[in-house]
């Protein structure tokens, strides 16, 4: 991995940590954000000249909060005294202290809409940037914007404690947003939104360790567990899913003995652990399936009869367009393709999925195994022009390609 990648994923790390840090110590959101970016971007300018300090978690600190002086020079004397206080704090010697699951906390926060509370967190702690969560909400990068903007001044607003709650209906619920934003971040990393590549691999890492301190932080939680296990099972096939030159294996046809059996071992061990020793959840279905793909021989040798009916049980608790289209792959698997193609019909009028490449492309797929091949490569090709992913483009183009 060169250099300007191993930066990146360093300051991606460090980043939510920093930034929990000030928030913790000073309350200001916004503020505290602003000095962060501030201090990451010069670290990206003098590092790479420098060399990395000896530790680098409170060098960005005591940049930020050197910042965050600057900004609140003109207040009162308290704040000035206070925010002397915490530019004392923050030298050498700054608590080694991971804030990143209360800052998790404090973007689900419940004085904000749950779009606001993804949005939010993914900023501030997935690091991705607004263009990337733009294209994981499907709306414009204005928009998305906006709307982190606003959640931050409703933060500020409401002057929401920093602490995770204590355990309850409200935690209950702000724990299901952050597991659904952990989820946003590893997809956004298994499969991009749009570049050159198909993975980011500093995304789906950054996930599976954010879900890892979640499931420390909540042990007894068996869809924490259910996620984390998700997530280990998915990534264990991430080396097989491209070639050396970075275009898309399917399923289907990847080498398995690419897998990663550590983390399949790991996966499988935390399902056969939480399935069914309490309510279930969707990304424990989730992870159920997952195992099934990951410990089968082959792709002919996949249990489709009991994934499928894994899939209605996902649709029961947890119904959605995205459910519905991974059923009807498994419906054509096990019925055969018009099967399946009869369940994707059912999409067709759902805005949801509007301008969603994949309804296309699985579509294209079934059509091909039916034997329609003109009806194919239109479907391939309109999916071709849908995605904004490179490797995707490659791929659905040179399938329509052999439908000719």
């Amino acid at each position: 991995m060169s250099e300007p990648r191993v930066l990146d994923g360093v300051l991606r790390e460090l980043a939510p940590q920093v930034l929990g840090a000030l928030v913790r110590r000073y309350g200001q959101f916004d503020a505290a954000e602003d000095a962060v970016q501030e201090a990451l971007l010069a670290a990206a300018l003098q590092w790479p000249r420098e060399g990395a300090p000896a530790n680098p978690r409170s060098w960005l600190i005591s940049v930020a909060t050197r910042r965050l002086v600057d900004e609140f020079r003109s207040d009162s004397a308290r704040r000035r005294r206070e925010t002397a206080d915490v530019l004392a704090d923050a030298g050498g010697d700054a608590p080694d202290r991971d804030d990143t699951l209360a800052l998790l906390f404090l973007c689900a926060h419940p004085s904000l809409s749950p779009p606001s509370q993804l949005a939010l967190t993914l900023r501030a702690v997935g690091g991705l940037t607004t263009g990337e969560i733009a294209a994981a909400f499907l709306v414009p990068e204005p928009t998305m914007a906006q709307r982190i903007s606003r959640a931050k001044q409703t933060i500020r607003r409401s002057g929401a404690d920093f602490p995770a709650p204590a355990p309850g209906a409200e935690r209950a619920e702000r724990l299901k947003v952050v597991r659904q934003v952990l989820y946003l971040i590893f997809n956004e990393g298994y499969t991009a939104s749009g570049g050159p590549e198909l993975q980011r691999a500093e995304l789906t890492g950054e996930a599976i360790r954010l879900t890892r301190l979640l499931r420390d932080l909540v042990p007894g939680d068996h869809e924490t567990a259910g996620l984390l296990a998700l997530m280990l099972l998915t990534d264990a096939r991430r080396v097989a899913r491209t070639t050396p030159g970075g275009e898309l294996v399917p399923l289907d046809r990847q080498d398995r003995s690419l897998w990663s059996k550590e983390r399949i071992t790991e996966g499988v061990a935390l399902v056969s652990a939480t399935l069914g020793r309490g309510p279930i959840g969707p990304y424990q279905v989730q992870a159920a399936i997952a195992a099934l793909h990951d410990e089968a021989e082959s792709d002919a040798g996949t249990d489709w009869a009991q994934i499928l009916a894994l899939y209605e049980v996902l649709e029961t608790i947890s119904p959605g367009p995205v459910v519905t289209l991974n059923r009807a792959v498994a419906v054509a698997r096990t019925r055969g393709p018009l099967a399946g193609l009869a369940l994707i019909g059912e999409l067709a009028g759902d805005e949801r999925m509007a301008g969603n490449h994949r309804v296309a492309a699985v579509r294209a797929h079934l059509l091909e195994q039916a034997g329609y091949a003109e009806q194919a490569r239109e479907a391939y090709l309109a999916a071709a022009k849908m995605t904004t992913s490179a490797p995707e483009q490659r791929y659905l183009t040179a399938r329509a390609l052999l439908q000719e």
